[in-house]
């Protein structure tokens, strides 16, 4: 027999296949289309009789990924207005008490949905966690600072997600006050900016931030600029009034222009310092520091706030800047002589490749500076973050390490995610064909212990015992201090 439960917005009729349930497609909140774009997200409307959740929803409208970068991971698109949605997996609908992970996607805050095959929660449900998966707005509807628009839409669709859990998990097992969240890439960054917020009291109990950084925000007058030019791109005022009159398309060509004006030109005084600097280099609409959601960097407001800081699992991958510069073509043009010049783009002084050389004596130069890229976009941000968490808060610390079979990407990003999912299958353009299925189960299963009662199997780290896990095959290992000394190197050069 067909599962239906009924949730806040009525029935819903899911589908169950090998003991896992599964309801996806399902509105958390009003379509965000017409003059709803740009608002605060809205309760949902209500439908009449069973509605089927029975494929996956829509998706926010977004450009693909450039074809090297669609080739390893593919891209979103499913038309349709109804896109503030969620997926659920559960082993038992008729269940009760049983732990909730939320996952939060990432896509540089411009791409992506919760629809993605790697994203597929039935292991989670197999081994007896409710698994929820949201989309939000995305680019310029969810991120862009606009007149007559409240900032940061889409951490308010987020947080309207993480309510709908709050009311709604139990009808299909879970337990609502055993929610963790977790996220990649901006789905990490998403997880900082929730564990700051106050809006998110009580709508979880821990948090597993995957190639994150806790330092992702930019200042408002910043993130103005960014809109003033994504405005001149179609010739209209920065305001949602005049936004809200452009199509899809219109908002996909504003978005990819500015992107690539902003990777082509960081200029700090075009653009602003916090934009270039936070944004990584390679984002151009992300959170913003708006005094509502966001008083600072998520990194700053945990330092000032301990009571906000939950049990954390965070990390990266040990060659996270491959992914954007090996598939490219842009790690090739990375010479001895254009090292320097490159480093320097990114407000790093050169002379840091000397500590890293130092450690890597076969490197060639793009792998030195992918190596700093690393560290400088992802694993720096990272640790900021655990050693303010872990003043007050169980915290752990790991690095992905096992390098993908695909020639050049080593553990970049995006790696570890078919394996937390424990869905090698469904990944073999980004792992290559033979994965260790091994290290899928257990990576898997520290999240699913994660999840159930906050252990996970590994030394906690603090800032006096730096542990990090060290996910590798054929044998993982748990290190203290991981290469330390480069990001020593790391921060001098950026302040230099």
């Amino acid at each position: 027999m067909e599962p239906i439960v009924t949730i806040t917005g009525g029935a819903i009729r899911g589908t169950t296949e090998g003991g896992v349930t599964r309801f996806l497609g399902v509105p958390y909140a009003a379509a965000p289309v017409g003059p709803r774009r740009f608002r605060l997200p809205e309760p949902v409307e209500r439908w009449a009789g069973v509605r089927e959740a029975t494929s996956m929803g829509p998706t926010c409208a977004q450009s693909p990924y450039p074809a090297p970068i669609h080739a390893l991971i593919g891209s979103d698109g499913i038309p349709g207005d109804d896109y503030l949605n969620v997926n659920v997996w559960t082993p038992d609908v008729g269940g009760a008490g049983l732990p909730v992970l939320v996952w939060i996607h990432g896509g540089a805050f411009v791409r992506g949905s919760n629809a993605r095959r790697i994203y597929d929660g039935t292991a989670f449900a197999r081994d007896g966690v409710v698994m929820v998966s949201i989309n939000y707005r995305l680019g310029i509807s969810g991120f862009a600072v606009l007149d007559g628009a409240p900032s940061n839409r889409g951490l308010h669709d987020q947080l309207c997600a993480l309510r709908w859990v709050r009311e709604n998990i139990a009808a299909f097992g879970g337990d609502p006050d055993n929610v963790t969240i977790f996220g990649e890439s901006a789905g990490g960054m998403s997880v900082a900016a929730l564990m700051a917020a106050p809006q998110s009291a009580g709508l979880f109990r821990r948090a597993i931030m995957q190639s994150g950084n806790g330092s992702v925000a930019a200042e408002v007058d910043d993130a103005r600029l960014v809109s003033a030019a994504l405005a001149d791109a179609r010739g209209i005022t920065p305001t949602a009034t005049d936004f809200a009159a452009l199509g899809p398309d219109d908002l996909r060509a504003a978005q990819n222009a500015v992107a690539l004006a902003l990777m082509t030109d960081p200029d700090p005084q075009r653009w602003g310092a916090s934009v270039i600097e936070r944004g990584l280099g390679i984002m151009s609409l992300f959170p913003v520091i708006d005094g509502d959601i966001l008083d600072g960097t998520p990194t700053e407001v945990l330092a000032t706030h301990p009571r906000r800081r939950v049990p954390l699992i965070a990390g990266t991958t040990a060659d996270e800047f491959r992914f954007f510069t090996v598939p490219t073509g842009i790690a090739a043009g990375v010479t001895a002589d254009t090292l320097p010049f490159v480093l320097t783009r990114y407000g790093i002084d050169p002379v840091v490749a000397r500590t890293y050389s130092a450690r890597r004596p076969d490197a060639t130069p793009d792998q030195i500076f992918n190596a700093v890229l690393t560290d400088w976009c992802f694993r720096a941000g990272t640790m900021d973050l655990a050693v303010v968490n872990a003043g007050t808060a169980p915290t752990h610390v790991y690095e992905f390490a096992w390098p993908t079979g695909i020639a050049g990407l080593g553990a970049c990003h995006v790696l570890e995610v078919p394996f937390v999912f424990d869905a090698l299958d469904q990944a073999h353009t980004l792992t290559g064909p033979t994965p260790p299925q091994a290290l899928a189960d257990e990576i898997h299963a520290a999240w699913v212990s994660f999840a159930t009662d906050g252990t996970t199997g590994w030394s906690a780290f603090t800032a006096e015992e730096p542990n990090v896990r060290v996910f590798d095959s054929p044998e993982s290992s748990t290190v203290a201090g991981l290469r330390a000394d480069e990001l020593a190197a790391l921060r001098q050069a950026a302040r230099a």
